[in-house]
């Protein structure tokens, strides 16, 4: 696990290099496939959000972890004018203004935002891929805390995480976390699980997969995505399955989608 200031600059260098859906995304895919993946991300995101007991267009919505803005377009998308962006990183705020310049935008640690976070201010948050970045267990719980703080009591909070039902899984940049210690920290924070939902199922690492199954299939993504063409193409023909099986499945291997109300 490397030290958090180390994490920052890690992000700091790979958004200011590569501010694009393979530097948010899982770059060893290439961006070609992975706009194919953020295609079906994008369509489940608003699928679920959409469903949620608010009326979008009135509501005051926070972005934990912006990156390059696509969950901000997203929330656009769905009728939302008032939106908070945030990020860790300088390269990705000072961005995020030029390509939004009707939202705002807040450099911070959800960690420790240290006071810029009014509480209670939000009707709901998101926090897309980005906690399982956080690895560090007593900051994930601090950020979630955070979060839970700045949102309103019946707000939402949706979030993308792996929820493991494996052991967890720890790198030095990514912490896979199980289901059972994700939804605890949740329900200290002041969030009830609504409810859960595949986001991807084949078009990601199948970190949640017996290890046989994660390493075959991996090795043939990355195979298959050696060259932007061959990327591009794989991710074509993923692209309608995937929709298919986030749709009927009840769980995944990799990432899903988490919808919770704070209490």
């Amino acid at each position: 696990m490397k030290p958090h200031a180390e994490l920052k600059d890690f992000w700091e260098s790979r958004l200011q290099s590569d501010w694009t859906e393979s530097g948010v995304g899982y770059k060893a895919l290439g961006r070609a496939f992975n706009i194919w993946m953020y295609r079906v991300r994008a369509e489940g995101f608003r699928r679920e959000a959409a469903a949620v007991p608010l009326d979008l267009t009135k509501a005051r919505v926070l972005d934990v972890g912006s990156g390059t803005g696509f969950y901000i377009r997203q929330w656009r998308a769905l009728g939302v004018e008032s939106i908070t962006g945030s990020d860790l990183t300088q390269a990705a705020v000072d961005r995020l203004r030029e390509r939004f310049p009707s939202a705002s935008f807040l450099r911070l640690d959800i960690a420790d935002p240290a006071g810029a976070l009014e509480p209670g201010s939000y009707d709901a948050a998101s926090a897309m891929d980005m906690l399982f970045h956080i690895t560090d267990d007593d900051r994930y719980k601090a950020a979630l805390r955070s979060i839970g703080e700045a949102v309103r009591p019946g707000g939402i909070f949706v979030l993308s995480e792996n929820f493991l039902h494996r052991p967890e899984q720890r790198s030095d940049y990514q912490v896979n976390h199980t289901l059972k210690w994700i939804t605890a920290a949740l329900g200290e924070a002041g969030f009830d699980v609504i409810h859960r939902v595949p986001m991807l199922v084949l078009m990601n690492a199948q970190v949640d997969a017996h290890p046989l199954w994660r390493k075959l299939w991996g090795g043939l993504l990355r195979a298959v995505t050696l060259t932007e063409v061959t990327g591009w193409l794989a991710g074509a023909l993923l692209y309608p399955l995937e929709r298919r099986l986030v749709r009927i499945l009840r769980e995944s291997p990799t990432t899903e989608l988490m919808i919770c109300r704070r209490r």
